[in-house]
């Protein structure tokens, strides 16, 4: 997961009140810290990710489980399934 990606989840996720999330609720998993200083502390955005799921019990199934770090989002891939591409 990249940041731009934990980001657009926050966002999505928690709406306006993502920001104060992420500047106040000291995640444990992560060694202590709020979301903001675990991520200017170099901590993987996707770690960071789950743990602020796991503190807010939101499932963490729709954005990073089921994909592989680096994947875009369900609905924002450009990429054609194989077997939908138009025959030349």
């Amino acid at each position: 997961m990249r940041r731009s990606e934990f980001d657009r989840a926050v966002a999505d996720e928690f709406g306006a009140r993502g920001g104060s999330l992420m500047t106040d609720l000291v995640l444990t998993s992560v060694g202590g810290r709020t979301s903001a200083d675990a991520l200017a502390a170099g901590v993987d955005p996707r770690d960071v990710w789950l743990a602020l799921c796991e503190e807010t019990d939101v499932s963490t199934r729709s954005v990073v489980s089921t994909r592989g770090a680096g994947d875009r989002a369900p609905g924002l891939t450009s990429r054609v399934p194989d077997g939908a591409r138009p025959r030349r």
